[in-house]
Parts: structure tokens; sequence; C-alpha cells
């Protein structure tokens, strides 16, 4: 299947892109910037899964799901703690407070952990724990999804999201460590990735409605039955739905959301996501002196680099390696958005009375 048609945008028009349609939104001006940077940063790393490509969904959800003046407030706090109220605001803004704020009782305390709920999405965890290995800090970041997709191990119908984890940690010399993963194969909106560039996806990421592998993106974004990280209970599937529920634990029974199918049968499909996510942040020089700590780290990511690979061609990487070079090379390029996209942010503009700037 032929890819479809691409347009190439430099970094800063996509920010001023996301930005005009987030404020015709009527988001305030200090909300539009935490929202965009993180709108931003995903695409520049090249996750299109979580960056512009979700305008045109917050745009049919804005107003019924999605709070776009939302009072975003404090529940309970401690010198280590803190529980947020999202107010059903889009969850990038929530999330930026809530890991700033583990970030600073972290730096006087040793470690923090901040709860938010009432949220919706919250775009890529890796943009958060990125914050806090930029900060010096270990940053461990969880959410529950809005989406019911993934199918548990022998069972048939989703009863999870992809429910995301992140781990970051600051090094020396080199990038922070920055693990970021689904609890699937991949997240949910990578299939309309796939979709948008025409390509099918591969085997294993998705499921038909008889339990068969599905390979059609478009089928497989709009029937959404994902398979747990690891597929089959013979190939380690039932570690992936485990994780998925370690992560629903964190993020939503201990932020007091509720767990999303038993949201859907009391209140149905069109009410607020009442998503959940959990900031875990951890000072090294708890444990470490000064120094120490990052000095390890660069020792074992240089290890780790020099070995051995299979294929000359594709060395060995360390999480993170991908996302820090497709970053250099869109801030230097542009960044790459299907024709299709383009198309549908033009729609969104339209709908919004924001100016579209993609192009010409």
């Amino acid at each position: 299947m032929a890819e479809i048609e691409t347009v190439t945008v430099p970094a800063q028009t996509v920010r001023a892109q996301c930005e005009a349609i987030l404020r015709a939104w009527g988001m305030s001006d200090e909300h539009v910037k935490m929202t965009a940077d993180v709108l931003l940063e995903t695409d520049l790393r090249g996750i299109e899964s979580h960056g512009m490509s979700m305008l045109p969904i917050y745009n049919d959800m804005r107003g019924k799901k999605i709070n776009m003046t939302p009072d975003i407030h404090v529940v309970k706090e401690t010198p280590v703690s803190a529980l947020i109220d999202a107010d059903n605001g889009i969850g990038h803004i929530a999330s930026t407070i809530g890991m700033g704020m583990a970030i600073a009782e972290a730096k006087a305390m040793g470690l923090a952990v901040v709860c938010v709920r009432r949220s919706a999405h919250f775009g890529a965890a890796g943009c958060y724990s990125d914050m806090a290995a930029r900060a010096g800090m270990i940053g461990i970041v969880t959410t529950s999804a809005r989406g019911i997709t993934m199918v548990p191990t022998h069972g048939t119908v989703p009863v999870f999201g992809t429910n995301p984890i992140s781990v970051a940690a600051p090094a020396g010399k080199h990038q922070p460590f920055n693990l970021d993963m689904a609890t699937t194969p991949v997240a949910v909106n990578k299939l309309k990735v796939y979709w948008l560039k025409g390509k099918e996806i591969p085997e294993g990421w998705a499921y038909n409605e008889q339990g068969g592998s599905e390979r059609n993106a478009e089928r497989a974004f709009k029937t959404k039955r994902m398979a747990p990280l690891g597929g089959t209970r013979e190939s380690g599937g039932h570690k992936g739905y485990g994780l998925a529920m370690v992560v629903n634990i964190l993020s939503q029974t201990l932020a007091g959301t509720t767990f999303q199918p038993l949201r859907v049968k009391r209140e149905g499909t069109d009410t607020p996501d009442n998503i959940g996510h959990f900031f875990l942040v951890i000072d090294p020089k708890l444990f470490r002196e000064e120094g120490e700590f990052e000095s390890d780290l660069d020792e074992m990511m240089d290890f780790l680099r020099g070995q051995v690979p299979a294929d000359a061609a594709q060395p060995v990487l360390v999480p993170g390696d991908p996302e820090y070079a497709e970053k250099e090379t869109r801030l230097r390029n542009g960044i790459p958005v299907p024709r299709m996209l383009a198309d549908q942010i033009r729609d969104v503009c339209r709908k919004s009375n924001a100016a579209y700037l993609l192009e010409g």
C-alpha cells in the first residue's frame, strides 16, 4: 500500500498552529503555553500518535468531555504529596502543574508523589518524566486511559486502556534515560498514524472481532481491540495485562477516579473521562553523593551502546535515544505532517474560527 503524501512544517509553525487552536477554544494564555509545549515536544520526538494529531479528537470532545476553562486546584497536600483536581481539563495542564509540584517537593524532601484526578488525556507520559530528569531527579509517571481498548489475557472484550508507564533518570554527559511505553504493543493512536499514512499495522498489535490478528489500520483504529504487551499468554501477554492493572491502581484507584468500564456502565460514554495520573519523583542525592548517580548511569549507557549489534546497521540503543535523535532532525528539517492530518487540522481551524497556519 502506497504511503500518503506529507507536508513538512517548521517546529515553530506547529507550535503556533496548536496555540491558535487552543486559544480559539477559550483556553487561558498560561494553559495554552503548557499544552502547546507538550504537543510540540511530542511531535518533535516523533511520537506522532500523541502530538498535534490529537487536536481533531480534542475538538470533538471539548465542551462535552473536556473543560477548556478548568479550575485546577490542590485538594490535599503534605510536604511529600499532593492530590490535584483537574476539573475535567485537558490533561497536559494539570500534569505539568503536578510534575512541577512533585519536583519542588522532592528537592526539599528527597521524594514526592502527586496524583491527579478528574483529568483528560495528557499526551505522552515521557514528556513529564523528562521534566524530572532535567531537574536532576528520577521521574516515574503512569496514567489511566480514556479508551477501553486492551483485551485481557484469556478474555474477549477490552477492559483497560493502553495504560502507559514512563521512567526517566538524569545522566551526566549524556541525555537522560527515558523509557515511555504503553502496556499494549503500541498506543491506540499509533493505529491512526498508520491509517493516515496508508500503512498496514504489524502482526500482533490488534485483534479482529473473531479474536484473530488484525492488520488493517483503519479497522483496527475503529474497533480498538488491542492485545496486551506480549500478545498471547504463551508469549507473555499476561505480564502486559498485569502491568496495566498496576498502572490503574497507581493512577486511578489511588487518585480516587473510577475504573473506566464501570464509569461507562454507570454514567454512559458522553460524560467526562475522569482520568487519573501518577507522578513520583526521587532525588538521587537521597542515596548517593552529588554526581555519583549520574556518573554511574553514564557508565552503564556507554557499556550498553558499546555492545556488538546483531546488525551493524542497527546499534544497541538506550531508551530515549531514538526520540532525542528524531528531535534533533525535526528541529533542523521540520516536522512531517500527513496530508490527511493537515486537512483535519484545517477543518478544526474552520470549526474553531482559528487561523490555519500549516501551509502558506
